[in-house]
């Protein structure tokens, strides 16, 4: 069996794929990659379909070693020192893991979470369709381990080209596509001779955020706060909270006065809503979020910012700017 030993688990490294969904009514929040773009990136750059399962560091990386066969693995993300047995390594480009060689991915340079995947897949069981950890139901694999053993799945067909030899001729890169296209599941072998000096054919990922900029739809609750409140929230200037975590980007600010404060009865949540809490500081919902919630929602940041957030470190400035519904 091919596989992943898990020789440094970092702070909190954790498998994760595009999710669950429709189980929200089942009170299971979707979980999956926050950084839904670098995690597509990375199995495309190995071949996998986007729904692969990866895994996501936070902040310290982590050290894997390849078990049971030769592996084809990339990292994209939050941009790290990448070494195969001490050897400096590409980050975001296909790289060949020998049995016994280990994969390092160093502490993020720039922002939170970089991605690892592996051509085949992580093929933990799956649970409600996915195989993501979910850190506020605890479904799904636990964070990773030392001494973990991730196995790695089959390579499957993608319809994706894959990645080109760096400075190939047309001749040899329509060789290399042909190739790959006949070769189905013995893909894996020949990326795995030919790594090596393969470059990537990705659309450029965003940089990491220096500033936060997330735009904001008026919420269902809008009206429980004092009037101007919305205006208020897009003039001020906050911070990423160090409390942020899977479930919430936190953040530091003035506080946001409520008109109402009557009890709300919990009422269902999505992604990206901004909740606030009796202390007044907006708490944006990631993809590790309660499904029901019982503090007034005043927005919804759209879910094409959050990978942004995702990268965002603790003290970055966040703007919230008004978007119409």
């Amino acid at each position: 069996m091919r596989a992943l030993s898990v020789v440094r688990p970092g702070p909190l490294t954790t498998v994760q794929d595009l999710g669950r969904s429709g189980v929200a009514h089942q009170g299971v929040p979707r979980a999956g990659a926050l950084d839904r773009p670098a995690h597509v990136a990375a199995n495309r750059l190995v071949g996998n379909p986007p729904g692969a399962a990866t895994l996501e560091t936070t902040l310290g990386g982590v050290t894997v070693r390849a078990v049971g066969g030769p592996l084809s693995v990339a990292v994209t993300g939050a941009p790290a020192g990448v070494r195969v047995d001490g050897r400096p390594a590409a980050w975001g480009s296909a790289v060949r893991l020998e049995v016994g060689e280990t994969l390092d991915v160093g502490p993020a340079d720039f922002g939170v979470r970089s991605y690892l995947a592996v051509r085949g897949g992580i093929a933990v069981p799956l649970v409600l369709g996915s195989r993501s950890a979910d850190l506020l139901t605890g479904l799904g694999p636990a964070p990773l381990r030392a001494g973990d053993l991730l196995p790695v799945g089959d390579p499957q067909p993608t319809g994706y080209p894959l990645a080109l030899p760096l400075g190939a001729s047309g001749a040899e890169a329509g060789a290399v596509e042909a190739g790959a296209a006949e070769a189905g599941a013995a893909e894996d072998e020949d990326l795995g001779t030919r790594a090596r000096p393969w470059g990537a054919d990705l659309v450029p990922l965003p940089g990491m955020p220096t500033e936060l900029v997330l735009r904001l739809r008026p919420g269902p609750r809008a009206d429980w706060f004092l009037p101007g409140s919305l205006a208020t929230l897009a003039r001020a200037r906050y911070r990423v909270a160090a409390a942020s975590n899977r479930i919430a980007l936190r953040t530091e600010g003035p506080g946001l006065d409520r008109l109402r404060h009557q009890e709300l009865a919990s009422e269902g949540m999505v992604l990206g809503a901004v909740q606030v809490p009796p202390d007044g500081q907006p708490v944006v919902f990631l993809a590790d979020h309660p499904t029901t919630g019982g503090y007034p929602v005043l927005g919804v940041v759209p879910e094409a910012d959050l990978a942004a957030a995702a990268q965002a470190r603790p003290g970055v400035t966040v703007r919230f700017v008004p978007a119409p519904n």
